[in-house]
């Protein structure tokens, strides 16, 4: 049996430790992101299972800002033996809702983030944000602190929609808050989702035709799921049935392609050149640092891949920043590497190029040659001799496929 190298809670595993022999031969580090979460929003939303916590209208005072900032940077600094000499490609500031924090905060954040780490000349800062915080001179105020991408979790247009699934703004703020970034930042991201209770069709083209009229060069469209330990969970809401999410997941796709926006992902529609750079990283089995209360982090190091979880409360995260604020941490087993970037990498249309596999988990392919020739054989994947890429029918059973991956089932 291979033993798991892993650290008690409220360790931190030094580099010197990480970097002994282990159960995998890298040819080379990929590439390394930071995850910042702020994890504070008005209100929780009743399908959000994300590490949130709600302040109240008003927000403000309510949460301990300087002192959450000040364990940020503690903790990065910390952690800075695990990245030493690796640069950045890029930031992404999610939560919660980011944008409850003030202009001036991000602007520290990110610039002691750039005195600690070397950033990539080009490297992509996106920010999350809600229209329920919208105000024209704090979107100005994250573009000057250095913010170049605004995601703006719209969900959707119809106020009925929106009041259903708990959100804190109305279908005019979207629209404000989408003009405004649009204005004021060269790419924009709108999330929206569908299959909403009370949505039909046409209320989903609704939506879909009034994001494209804003014109942003990235959209993301998801459809609602009920999620364990979420308050629609408790009490779910009436949904469009199967067939008709499906109806709404083809007819978006089809509209989206014609309006310009190439589907990369599951979820994922954007521009020409317009490619979520971060999202990519987590879908081709790169790295990320995470930081913040819950964050999860994915590092490699010649001879190991580490996973880590941050404590999930942010009083806790606070309080443990300096020393070690880290919940988990352990090291990937060999047995589960195809499945986990098969999670990942599968979720792209394009699919990914076969010597990507090896790279990111130094493993050979034949590691997975059993399971590619399956799948191929049911019409799940196209396997050529330098690509492995879903089909239409593997897109839409894509948790099975993936599942596919799994390491065999230990018997007693």
């Amino acid at each position: 049996m291979v033993r798991v190298s892993a650290a008690a809670p409220g360790v931190r595993r030094g580099a010197h430790e990480l970097l002994r022999p282990g159960v995998v031969s890298l040819p080379a580090l990929p590439p390394l992101a930071l995850y910042i979460h702020l994890p504070w929003c008005l209100r929780k939303c009743p399908y959000c299972d994300f590490n949130s916590h709600a302040v109240g209208v008003g927000g403000g005072e309510a949460f301990p800002e300087r002192a959450y900032l000040d364990a940020l940077l503690a903790d990065l600094e910390a952690s800075l033996p695990l990245v030493w000499g690796r640069t950045v490609a890029t930031i992404f500031i999610g939560g919660g809702t980011p944008s409850l924090f003030a202009p001036a905060s991000i602007e520290r954040l990110l610039s002691q983030a750039r005195a600690m780490l070397p950033l990539a000349p080009d490297c992509e800062i996106t920010m999350e944000a809600n229209p329920g915080t919208f105000e024209r001179e704090r979107f100005a105020g994250f573009r000057d602190a250095g913010v170049n991408r605004l995601s703006i979790g719209v969900q959707s247009f119809d106020d009925a929609c929106l009041r259903r699934l708990g959100r804190v703004h109305d279908a005019a703020q979207a629209g404000a808050a989408l003009a405004a970034a649009r204005e004021l930042f060269d790419v924009v991201n709108c999330d929206l989702m569908y299959a909403l209770p009370g949505q039909d069709l046409a209320g989903l083209q609704r939506d879909v035709e009034t994001a494209i009229g804003f014109d942003p060069a990235h959209v993301s469209l998801y459809e609602l799921t009920i999620e364990p330990n979420t308050a629609f969970a408790v009490d779910p809401p009436p949904r469009p049935d199967d067939d008709a999410a499906a109806e709404m997941q083809q007819w978006l796709e089809q509209r989206l392609a014609a309006g310009g926006y190439a589907q990369y992902e599951v979820s994922a529609y954007a521009r020409p050149g317009r490619r979520c750079r971060h999202n990519l990283n987590y879908w081709e089995f790169g790295d990320y640092l995470g930081i913040g209360a819950g964050a999860h982090s994915k590092l490699s190091f010649p001879h190991r891949i580490v996973r880590q979880v941050r404590l999930r409360q942010p009083a806790r995260y606070i309080e443990a920043a300096a020393s070690c604020p880290i919940a988990e941490d352990k090291d990937v087993p060999r047995a589960e590497l195809p499945f986990e970037f098969m999670l990942n990498a599968l979720r792209l249309t394009e699919g990914f190029p076969l010597a990507l596999f090896p790279a990111r988990t130094g493993m050979a392919p034949t590691a997975i040659e059993r399971q590619l020739a399956a799948l191929q054989a049911r019409g799940l994947l196209r396997v050529t001799d330098d690509r492995v890429v879903p089909s239409a029918l593997g897109r839409r059973f894509l948790n099975d496929v993936q599942a596919s991956f799994l390491p065999p089932t230990k018997t007693p």
